[in-house]
């Protein structure tokens, strides 16, 4: 078993590594994300500079510059490989449950890169205090590994079809609306300085929330990248 699980590790490292090799010669995902979220972070700050917000508002807008910025950029993991022809080779190089979860955790990693350069420029420029850091990067990390499940599954299934930039944002939105809700309420919470006890119930959905795309996402990748 455990040569088993060491094997497993391997290939899914592999799938990863070779992600994250082919993003550095091309680019084309992470400069997506981060253009589009500095764009439009800028153009939000002036437009909404001379008005006063409030927390509920600021927690919504940095998850909807969060949730389309992903929409930019993520769906490539699955993309690339179909315009490469590449989708037969790797086929042959792990199962299916392998190649998901190296693939999930490159779309992680490009969340939280997109998040250590869009989250400090946000509260900057739009005056944001967070009060509970705890709660605020508890809620943070969470969201983005429900992002990550829901948009890996969602990217591979766009990219069987003809309208891959399109279908991903308009698939993606019905099912991540609870986790952005509930991502927005635990943000809030946590701008305004309550205790972490307070948003317990944010943590709680977002983790169980986590737990179900994943175990969905594992069960359904094999009938859709066997295609």
């Amino acid at each position: 078993m455990p040569d088993k699980f060491s094997s497993w590790v391997t290939k899914i490292l592999a799938v990863f590594k070779k992600e994250i090799k082919s993003e550095f010669r091309t680019r084309y995902a992470l400069n997506s994300i981060l253009m589009f979220s500095v764009v439009t972070l800028t153009v939000l700050s002036f437009t909404v500079g001379q008005f006063s917000l409030t927390n509920s508002v600021k927690s919504a807008l940095l998850w909807v510059i969060l949730f389309f910025s992903a929409m930019s950029g993520l769906a490539q993991v699955f993309i690339k490989e179909e315009e490469r022809k590449t989708v037969s080779y790797l086929k042959l190089s792990a199962s299916p449950n392998l190649i998901f979860l190296g693939k999930f955790f490159f779309n992680l990693i490009l969340l939280l890169i997109l998040e250590i350069i869009t989250v400090p420029l946000f509260l900057i420029l739009l005056e944001v205090r967070v009060q509970n850091w705890d709660l605020f990067l508890a809620v943070l990390f969470l969201g983005s590994l429900g992002l990550a499940s829901a948009t890996t599954i969602i990217a591979a299934i766009v990219s069987k079809t003809d309208l891959k930039g399109t279908l991903l944002t308009i698939l993606s939105f019905p099912i991540l609306l609870p986790l952005l809700f509930i991502s927005i309420q635990g943000t809030k919470v946590a701008v305004m300085g309550a205790p972490f006890y307070s948003g317990l119930a944010e943590i709680k959905f977002l983790f169980s929330y986590i737990v179900v795309m994943l175990t969905a996402s594992l069960l359904l990748f094999e009938t859709v990248w066997m295609e």
